[in-house]
């Protein structure tokens, strides 16, 4: 049997995390405590509507990995599947429960009707495409699910997409996490300053879009008939 000393010359010697900076220090304690469970289950909660920190807790649980204190395989997979698992679960409240659901209780998800009909047109014109750009935007990544199911979308096409898009997400933010390491407090600022940058530019990017279909919509308006 282990002796004291043997004891406190094991835990100085185990993996410790680096300090955390922002929000990510937050839940460091929930990874602590929950472990892979807190992964799985809050990006499964988040994809589906769910405002809780999802995607800071894959970031958090790929930074452990680096550190030697979580597998760095199993944080990718629950990952992917949390991120799966959840946006087919919007899915099906946007297919199953419809318009008037949605309507009903989407302003505690910020899903007013006219963002929902703002998406329905991107889903119209663009699918699948959109859903694998809405996994890096926030806001769209808790709802594209949902927007999917309410258009019409079919499934197997959804799940293809959406698998995709899950995919990248889950790989460029472990990859990142794992490679910050210690350097953490000096990657993160620049990754939260680069991912507002890169919602902006989807912001902007949506706009284009849908003015375009308009003026496209506008110009192959049939001409009305003179009146009498």
């Amino acid at each position: 049997m282990m002796g004291t000393s043997e004891a406190v010359a094991f835990a100085a010697s185990a993996p410790v995390p680096p300090m955390l900076p922002g929000v990510l220090a937050d839940l460091a304690p929930i990874l602590d405590h929950y472990g892979y469970a807190a992964i799985a289950g809050l990006i499964t909660l988040e994809d589906f509507g769910v405002p809780v920190p999802g995607e800071t807790v894959l970031i958090v649980g790929a930074i452990y990995a680096g550190a030697g204190r979580l597998d760095l395989v199993m944080v990718a997979l629950l990952g992917f599947l949390g991120a799966v698992v959840g946006d087919n679960i919007g899915y099906l409240i946007g297919r199953v429960g419809g318009r008037r659901l949605v309507e009903k209780f989407g302003r505690y998800i910020l899903l007013t009707p006219e963002r929902i009909g703002t998406a329905e047109q991107l889903f119209t014109l663009y699918g699948g495409g959109i859903i694998i750009v809405a996994r890096f935007v926030e806001g769209l990544r808790q709802t594209n699910g949902i927007i999917a199911g309410l258009t019409g979308m079919g499934w197997a096409k959804f799940v293809a997409y959406n698998a995709l898009g899950a995919a990248l997400w889950v790989g460029l933010w472990v990859c990142l996490g794992d490679l910050a390491g210690a350097h953490i407090n000096t990657i993160y600022p620049l990754a939260v300053r680069y991912q507002t940058y890169l919602g902006i530019a989807v912001g902007v990017l949506i706009v284009a879009l849908i003015i375009r279909a308009l003026v496209r919509r506008y110009r192959h308006r049939p001409p009305s008939s003179a009146t009498q």
